[in-house]
């Protein structure tokens, strides 16, 4: 039996990581698809774990060859999902999740349209600014400017197979589990 694909998007600031580690504590035989990337390794991300680093050049060829589920250029770098690494676990019967963006999974569900999407959506717009101020990292502008990608994100919500509102960590987590336990033909 072919396992499955569910890709999962929201804004930045959602707690996408979050619920995606608490899924995959809950069951280890689900695997996180690593994304590739040009851009250079930051202190203490590894090679293959935190992303695939690769140069320009070996970035290009795979994509030239159809290498890639999904791929964009942000801030200069090339990120993209190498497909290989999927089909192959899909074809063992693994199921495989996706963390990307909404760009990203308007391409793969081109490119693999049996691919389960779920949105992880804030419980308000405000509560979604307080998350992303409370980290720290970034200053106001910069939160502003996430807020209104957030604004298009949201809007574009109605586009995936399930909307999970992660109000409460642990009830989002188990609704995306969940989801991705569900048998295909009840989706």
């Amino acid at each position: 039996m072919a396992g499955s694909v569910t890709v999962v998007a929201g804004p930045s600031g959602v707690g996408k990581g979050t619920l995606i580690r608490r899924v995959l504590a809950s069951d280890t035989d689900l695997w996180l698809s690593v994304s590739a990337t040009t851009r250079a390794p930051r202190p203490g991300e590894v090679d293959g774990v935190d992303y695939v680093f690769l140069s320009a050049e070996d970035f290009d060829n795979l994509r030239e060859a159809g290498g890639f589920l999904e791929w964009a250029e942000f801030a200069g770098n090339c990120y993209g999902t190498p497909a290989a690494p999927v089909t192959d676990r899909i074809s063992r019967g693994v199921d495989v999740i996706l963390e990307i963006d909404l760009q990203g999974v308007r391409q793969v569900r081109a490119n693999l349209p049996a691919a389960r999407t779920v949105f992880i959506s804030p419980p308000s717009i405000d509560a979604l600014g307080s998350r992303l101020a409370s980290r720290g990292t970034e200053d106001p502008a910069a939160i502003e400017r996430r807020l209104a990608a957030a604004q298009d994100e949201l809007a574009a919500a109605g586009e995936f197979d399930c909307v999970i509102v992660n109000d409460d960590v642990e009830v989002a987590a188990n609704q995306l589990l969940a989801w991705v336990h569900k048998p295909a033909n009840e989706h």
